[in-house]
C-alpha cells in the first residue's frame, strides 16, 4: 500500500486505512490537487466523480448492453414448477451461474454444461430457490436446457446441524465450481426469513455444498442429493464487513452479504462477494460526508459536491450508503479460513454492489459487479439506469484500477416493465483470446402473465488490457454460455472503437 505523504512513515496499513477511510483526514496529494482513493487506500474506492464521469460515458456504443427484439425472445421451456395448490405453473428465472473450472471457463460435466439459476414463483413470499439446468456442451439453443428440479430439498438445511441453517427461508446467488476430484461445489447465500418476533433479521449468510450429480442415461443428470452443506461467513464481529445486527433499526440500510464468488489463486482459496464495509474499513454515517476520499476528483470538486450532497434528498442515503465486495480466504475444506480487507468500497455512492465476479485473463485480473441507478446517491444517475461495473489489477487482492477510466463496462436505461430489460450480467471468460461471454436474465419477474424471467441472449464483450468494448453484431443465443473460438471473428474485429 502506497502511504501519503500527511502519514507517518512508521504508521501501519491498518491505521493508514482506518484514518483515510474513517473520515476526515484531507486526501489530496499536495502538487496535483487530487484525490487517488486506490492509491492512498488498501482497497478502491468507487467515487461520487467516478459516477458522475460514468453518467457523461453513457450513450457511446460500445459501454451499451445490445437492443433485443422482443419479438424474439421466449421462456425457458424447462423452467416448469408447481405454485402453492399444486398446480404446474412456469417459474420466473433471475440470477444464474455456470459451473466453471478454477480458471473462470465453462466446466464439462459428463458432456454437459451446468447452470444454477435462482427460480420460482414471484406471486408468492420468499419463493427464491436454487434449480440446476443442464444443456449438452456445443448445443446453444434455449431449448436445449433441462432442468434437474431444486438442487435442495425442504429438510436439507435442517440435517445439516448447522446453527444458521436450520432457519434458512431462501437460497440466493451465488457460484460453483467443478473440483480437482470431480465434485460439483456450490456456493451460494443462505437468507433467514424477517421475523423480528423470533429475532431474525434476513441475515444472508455465505454456505457452500458439495452437490452429487448422477448420469441416469445419456440424455439426463439427476440430482441426487447434497453433502457437507455448511455455513461459512456471516459477517462475523462487524469490523471487517457489517453483519445484520449492525442494520436492525436503522431505516434505509440496506444489508447486504451475498452472492459468494469462488476463486483459486496459486494454490489458495477465495470467495469474493458483495458486502458492506465494517467498523473499521470505512463505515456508515453522517462522517462520510466529510470524507474527500469518497468524492474523488479535485479539491474543488470535493466543496462543490458536498454542498450539493447535503442539500440533495439522497443525503441520507448517501451517508448509510457503504456497499463493498470483500474477500475471504478458505482452508482446503471450504470452511473460513481468514477475512480480508474489501477489493471495492462505494461509501457515500451505493449500498448495493452486486453479483461479484473475478477471472484472471492475459495474465491480469478483471473484477466486476452489477448495481441500479435506483439504489446509486448521486443526482446525476436515474433509476432506470443499470451498470455492470469492471476492474483491473496484476493481483487478485488488488489494487484494482477501474476500467475505462471510470469503471463503466455495460449500460442500459430501459424501462423497468420493458420485456427486454436486463440485469445480473456475468462476464466468463472462453479460455482463449479477448472476448468474453455477457450473461443476464430478462425481464422483471412477476410484471407479466405470459412473459416469465428468462435467460437473455447473450452477447460478446472485447477486453484489452484496462479496456472494454461490447462486440459489433455478438448478440448469442439465449443462455448461451461458450462460443467456438473458430467463429470468434479472430477475436477482435468487430469490436467497437479502436483501441
Amino acid at each position: 500500500m502506497k502511504f501519503n505523504k500527511w502519514f507517518s512513515k512508521a504508521a501501519t496499513a491498518t491505521v493508514a486505512t482506518t484514518l483515510l477511510l474513517g473520515g476526515g483526514v484531507q486526501a489530496f496529494a499536495n502538487g496535483n490537487d487530487k484525490a487517488d482513493s486506490t492509491a492512498d487506500s488498501a482497497f478502491t474506492q468507487i467515487t461520487r466523480s467516478d459516477m458522475l464521469n460514468i453518467f457523461k460515458q453513457q450513450g457511446k456504443e460500445k459501454y451499451e448492453v445490445p437492443s433485443f427484439d422482443a419479438s424474439t425472445i421466449k421462456n425457458i421451456p424447462s423452467a416448469i414448477g408447481h405454485d402453492s395448490s399444486g398446480k404446474q405453473i412456469d417459474l420466473d428465472v433471475w440470477d444464474s451461474w455456470p459451473l466453471q473450472n478454477a480458471d473462470g471457463t465453462v466446466a464439462n460435466y459428463k458432456g454437459y454444461n451446468i447452470v444454477f439459476g435462482l427460480a420460482g414463483d414471484p406471486k408468492r413470499g420468499e419463493d427464491t430457490f436454487i434449480y440446476l439446468f443442464y444443456q449438452k456442451a456445443g448445443n446453444t439453443s434455449l431449448s436445449g436446457w433441462k432442468n434437474a428440479g431444486r438442487v435442495f430439498k425442504d429438510n436439507d438445511k435442517l440435517l445439516s446441524n448447522d446453527p444458521i441453517l436450520k432457519n434458512q427461508s431462501e437460497e440466493w446467488s451465488g457460484s460453483a465450481t467443478l473440483t480437482s476430484d470431480g465434485h460439483v461445489r456450490l456456493f451460494y447465500t443462505s437468507r433467514q426469513p424477517y421475523d423480528p418476533n423470533n429475532k431474525l433479521y434476513g441475515k444472508q449468510t455465505l454456505s457452500t455444498a458439495q452437490i452429487n450429480v448422477s448420469q441416469p442415461d445419456g440424455e439426463t443428470l439427476k440430482v441426487d442429493g447434497v453433502e457437507d452443506l455448511k455455513s461459512i461467513y456471516d459477517g462475523g464481529d462487524g469490523k471487517t464487513y457489517q453483519n445484520v445486527q449492525q442494520s436492525v433499526g436503522i431505516d434505509m440500510d440496506n444489508h447486504t452479504l451475498r452472492d459468494p464468488h469462488y476463486v483459486e489463486d496459486q494454490g489458495h482459496k477465495y470467495i469474493i462477494f458483495e458486502a458492506n464495509t465494517g467498523t473499521e474499513t470505512g463505515y456508515q454515517g453522517e462522517d462520510s460526508i466529510q470524507n474527500p476520499a469518497y468524492y474523488g476528483g479535485n479539491k474543488k470538486f470535493f466543496t462543490e459536491e458536498q454542498q450539493n450532497l447535503l442539500q440533495s434528498p439522497k443525503k441520507k442515503g448517501a451517508e448509510l450508503a457503504n456497499g463493498a465486495l470483500g474477500i475471504v480466504e478458505l482452508n482446503d475444506n471450504f470452511t473460513l479460513k481468514n477475512v480480508m480487507p474489501p477489493l471495492i468500497a462505494s461509501n457515500l455512492v451505493t449500498d448495493e454492489i452486486e453479483r461479484a465476479n473475478v477471472f484472471k485473463m492475459n495474465g491480469l485480473w478483471y473484477l466486476f459487479t452489477s448495481t441500479r441507478g435506483s439504489k446509486v446517491t448521486v443526482d446525476a444517475i436515474g433509476d432506470d439506469d443499470i451498470y455492470m461495473l469492471g476492474y483491473v489489477s496484476t493481483s487478485l487482492t488488488g489494487p484494482y484500477k477501474p476500467l475505462n477510466g471510470t469503471g463503466l463496462v455495460l449500460h442500459q436505461d430501459l424501462d423497468r416493465d420493458d420485456i427486454t430489460w436486463t440485469y445480473a450480467h456475468f462476464a466468463i471468460p472462453q479460455g482463449k483470446g479477448n472476448n468474453v461471454v455477457v450473461s443476464s436474465y430478462m425481464t422483471n419477474r412477476g410484471l407479466f402473465p405470459d412473459h416469465k424471467s428468462t435467460f437473455a441472449p447473450s452477447f460478446l464483450l472485447n477486453i484489452k488490457g484496462s479496456k472494454t468494448s461490447v462486440v459489433k453484431n455478438g448478440i448469442l443465443a439465449q443462455g448461451q454460455i461458450t462460443i467456438d473460438p473458430a467463429n470468434d471473428k479472430k477475436d477482435n474485429q468487430n469490436e467497437y472503437g479502436k483501441k
